[in-house]
């Protein structure tokens, strides 16, 4: 995907830097397979908190290491993967295994467990970090992404997705079942990188029905997310 920095920078972002600070969704993802026969309740909790939890940014991750099995989940990305793989290298999470559940990039709980996750929920709410705000602004063109002045280091991500799908399973441990899954991602990609200085980015739509902008450190924790909204 081609990026560029805005010519109009020095107009933009001090603007943006000056605005009130906004407060954030915490950020749910849950990583998922439609070949999984223990995911089905943990997409149902994330549908269920997408419904009625505005405060919050359930995403679920459709992984590809189920398709070989009996299902080729249609929604399976290797992004989705390799980004739960790497929860598991920063050591966010133990292992690689489906229903995970991982919120604002520290915190991975079973995610077929409600009691977890709603715990997980709460604890990543009182200790909530917000590094810089970001606005997401549609146009003809495309997406104007800008971030505002901070502290710290963080690398930007555009994801889009989907508000809802239905899929009947044909085969695999879910045969026979249809399956509800919300915010399912279809595109995760790097924007570029925030240092604590004002940015103003331009990038195409991506793929899928909504977009999201995660600013995540090294670490993997999230310290800022907005989603955009109306339409272009």
């Amino acid at each position: 995907m081609r990026l560029r920095l805005l010519a109009a920078l020095g107009l933009l972002a001090p603007t943006f830097a000056m605005a009130q600070p906004v407060e954030r969704p915490v950020v749910l993802e849950l990583f998922t397979s439609q070949g999984c026969s223990s995911c089905p309740p943990a997409d149902a909790k994330v549908a269920e908190l997408a419904r009625t939890r505005p405060d919050l940014l359930p995403l679920t991750f459709h992984v590809t290491y189920w398709n070989g099995l009996g299902w080729r989940d249609p929604f399976s990305l290797d992004a989705a993967t390799e980004r739960q793989r790497h929860y598991v290298a920063l050591g966010v999470s133990s292992e690689v295994y489906t229903p995970a559940l991982v919120v604002d990039g520290t915190l991975d709980v079973v995610g077929s467990n409600p009691s977890a996750v709603d715990r997980a929920v709460r604890q990543a709410t009182s200790s909530q970090e917000t590094a810089a705000d970001i606005e997401i602004q549609r146009g003809s063109k495309g997406l104007t992404v800008l971030v505002g002045a901070g502290t710290g280091q963080a690398r930007l991500l555009l994801i889009g997705y989907d508000r809802l799908h239905r899929t009947q399973v044909g085969r695999g441990e879910n045969r026979g079942r249809t399956l509800e899954e919300a915010n399912i991602v279809r595109s995760i990609q790097v924007l570029g990188a925030w240092s604590g200085k004002p940015i103003a980015l331009q990038a195409p739509l991506p793929e899928g029905e909504q977009v999201a902008v995660l600013l995540q450190r090294a670490d993997g924790r999230i310290v800022g997310a907005r989603v955009a909204h109306g339409t272009s």
